[in-house]
């Protein structure tokens, strides 16, 4: 624990580290009410709709995205000194992205009809949040744009504060609109308050219009073009896969179990996402860089070990209190109909604890671009979930779901402890170090 907090007082610039504890806190701060109004005002069956647009939301923006976000940064981090390899990065990225978000919005906007069977099914008519989701898309993507482009040139400060105060306002409109409209409300505040965002982020562009300039059709280069083309495939993967397979499990559990267990599952799904948080930001901020700077196998077992030896005790042990506590987190969070829920923490809990246990050895993949065993690990994942969900649903109703997930990350585990097992427990004679 020592040694991470010298790490961030040393390399991420201490004096953004408490916003971006802050941005965390907000965040679930945000999640949390927005979950109690939907409780409360909707109920199970209105989580479950919601649970599904949401996810649909995520596979959309990664498509329209193109997964250029991480490429963005990487790059522009690298080029910004070099104007002329800088404008490569912008307007080839740019222009990927135009590409990808023209065709998405297209597709959604003109095939609301199947999209809306697809996430509501036929007996609910949403095609409307459908087209507004297509209209709102491109807002999102240039958001995303923006944010790269701040983050490759370390304004790290600036994107907190937006980060803070988009989610705010996403809070008040989303409050707004569940009070006045109860689901259609919620649905609408799903697909358009990512691309609020961008009204406070173009201010901040504004300030470097300069940039804006370097975004040129000749500048678009073919070599940058391949080099982004990793980080689209690990977001087919990842950020529109997974989502669909999500809405898949989902449909399921509506279609053999019934509408109001598979929002019991969406209950599960949220209160799990808001203390996986904690520990997802520490991982970002601190194992995937660190990760890119050692070339040893031995600083990065040491790495592996120290992480189990100090954030994965304290996560257990914080997992345990939530398990026993479960009575009291569901009245905080939900309300008294979602008395059920109760029945899911315990595999819930258990796959979580896997699931990081497996991740932090898993950023190994992404920090040395190692992505074919990226790409195959997310793949066998992204399957067993699904075929483990719909089997154990079928013998133990919705707990099933929370069961496949327990499993299918304890298998995805074994196959990382397989892929690193000389890294972390071979022999490692102390001269040698990976190339």
């Amino acid at each position: 624990m020592k040694k991470l907090i010298d790490y961030i007082n040393k390399k991420v610039l201490i004096k953004v580290v408490w916003l971006h504890s802050a941005t965390v806190i907000t965040k679930i701060s945000a999640g949390f009410l927005i979950t109690k109004f939907i409780a409360v005002f909707i109920g199970a069956e209105g989580l479950a709709l919601i649970g599904n647009l949401r996810n649909f939301l995520t596979a959309v923006q990664s498509f329209a995205t193109v997964g250029l976000y991480n490429g963005i940064v990487k790059y522009v981090g690298e080029c910004k000194n070099d104007i002329k390899e800088l404008s490569k990065v912008i307007s080839t990225s740019y222009y990927l992205g135009f590409a990808a978000t023209t065709l998405i919005s297209l597709l959604c906007y003109y095939n609301a009809d199947i999209i809306n069977n697809l996430v509501f099914s036929s007996q609910y008519n949403f095609k409307y949040i459908i087209k507004i989701l297509a209209i709102a898309i491109p807002f999102y993507a240039l958001n995303m744009f923006c944010f790269s482009l701040m983050n490759g040139f370390a304004k790290y400060k600036f994107l907190m504060i937006i980060n803070i105060i988009g989610q705010i306002l996403g809070l008040l409109v989303t409050l707004l609109l569940i009070w006045q409209n109860n689901i259609d409300g919620a649905l609408i505040s799903v697909v358009i308050s990512p691309s609020l965002i961008f009204l406070i982020t173009i201010v901040g562009i504004l300030y470097r219009r300069n940039l804006m300039r370097h975004v040129k059709v000749s500048s678009i280069d073919f070599g940058f073009m391949k080099k982004f083309t990793s980080y689209g495939v690990m977001a087919v993967i990842t950020g529109i896969a997974f989502p669909l397979i999500m809405i898949g499990i989902r449909n399921y559990i509506i279609d053999t179990q019934g509408m109001r267990d598979a929002g019991y599952w969406e209950a599960m799904n949220r209160i799990s996402s808001y203390y996986l948080m904690f520990v997802n930001s520490i991982m970002t901020l601190y194992f995937l860089p660190r990760f890119s700077e050692i070339d040893s196998k031995k600083e990065f077992r040491q790495e592996v070990f120290s992480f189990y030896k100090t954030i994965i005790p304290v996560f257990a042990l914080g997992l345990f209190v939530i398990y026993l506590l479960k009575p009291f987190v569901v009245a905080l969070f939900l309300t008294e109909n979602f008395v059920f829920v109760e029945n899911l923490f315990g595999w819930q809990l258990l796959g979580d604890l896997v699931k990081i246990m497996a991740i932090v050895i898993a950023y190994q993949f992404i920090a040395k671009k190692m992505f074919i065993h990226f790409i195959v690990t997310e793949s066998f994942l992204i399957i067993a979930t699904y075929f483990t969900s719909v089997y154990l649903i079928d013998i133990y109703g919705v707990k099933g779901a929370n069961m496949a997930h327990f499993f299918s990350y304890a298998m995805y585990y074994i196959i990382i402890l397989i892929i690193f097992g000389s890294s972390l427990f071979g022999l490692i004679p102390e001269e040698i170090k990976d190339e």
